[in-house]
């Protein structure tokens, strides 16, 4: 098959029209409407349905672009390690990781990695869901549990551990507890049913010290950075992963001789970047940043 009108039909399939292929790849709408019935042709087969409201893939549509899909991606990446090559590092580098850790504690410090590499073009894709790494939806991600796919090379970065905080302001209102029997007497602010945190106990805050009470939750949010930022408006007292109150003076710990359960993080990325200079200067300066933080 004609590798230019593979090219064309896999973007034809990505922006669903001849007008805005044509757009990407500079030619006329009916240039690229051309080589795809012509591709069509070679292949004996409609490739689109074409509908008033733009293409759709047919069968064979679907199957033809899962191909294209990987030889671009496998391109890309061939791409990326010719550019690697060169002495200093450079190119895209997509980085993907959970909102609450991409947010609070990686953003603060992507500068100052711009900064010694300029010439890296970094994207950040925050998502509570895992993105396919095998599949170039991202270079690389920073994950609160071990990969489980076996193609992909791990690295650990850090132990995090849950704490106790509250904001000044709702200590101040409601005085601080000093034992975990206290808890009984404050506001709490929880895992709500749909959250996915690292960890299999879910909201054992509401269970240290309660005996055989129970505890009715202020507010339960499905997502740690949400409960973060409750906490930090004075709603509450949440248990937080230690990494995020690291940096900020609007959150206090409480019952510090308390400790939550611990997760793991690790950068995580394909095995066919293995040798990627901007990939090693990236998990370098993680590393880096980590072992001053802890020291």
């Amino acid at each position: 098959m004609d590798w230019d009108k593979l090219r064309i039909f896999h973007t034809v399939a990505e922006v669903g029209s001849f007008t805005h292929a044509g757009e990407a790849l500079t030619l006329s709408q009916s240039a690229v409407s051309r080589q795809i019935s012509a591709l069509e042709e070679t292949m004996h087969a409609p490739l689109f349905h074409r509908h008033a409201r733009g293409l759709i893939l047919t069968e064979q549509g679907e199957l033809l672009y899962r191909a294209t899909r990987d030889i671009s991606a496998k391109l890309a990446a061939t791409s990326q390690r010719i550019s690697d090559s060169k002495n200093r590092p450079q190119g895209p580098l997509k980085i993907t990781t959970t909102v609450a850790f991409g947010s609070i504690w990686l953003t603060p410090r992507i500068r100052e990695f711009l900064d010694a590499y300029p010439d890296i073009d970094v994207s950040l894709v925050l998502s509570e869901s895992e993105l396919d790494l095998s599949m170039r939806a991202a270079d690389v991600a920073i994950r609160m549990r071990p990969p489980t796919q076996p193609d992909l090379v791990q690295r650990h970065l850090m132990e995090m551990r849950y704490r106790v905080y509250a904001a000044p302001e709702y200590l101040k209102a409601f005085g601080i507890p000093k034992t975990p029997q206290d808890l009984d007497n404050h506001r709490l602010i929880i895992y709500g049913e749909d959250a996915k945190p690292p960890v299999s106990s879910l909201n054992w805050l509401l269970g240290e010290g309660a005996g055989e009470k129970t505890r009715r939750p202020v507010l339960k949010v499905n997502s740690i950075y949400g409960i973060f930022r409750a906490a930090q408006s004075g709603l509450g007292i949440a248990a937080l992963p230690d990494y995020i109150c690291r940096d900020t003076s609007t959150l206090v710990e409480v019952l510090p001789e308390l400790e939550g359960p611990s997760f793991d993080s690790f950068f995580v990325y394909p095995d066919e970047l293995r040798n990627s200079k901007r990939i090693a200067v990236f998990r370098d300066f993680l590393l880096r940043k980590i072992a001053g933080e802890m020291a």
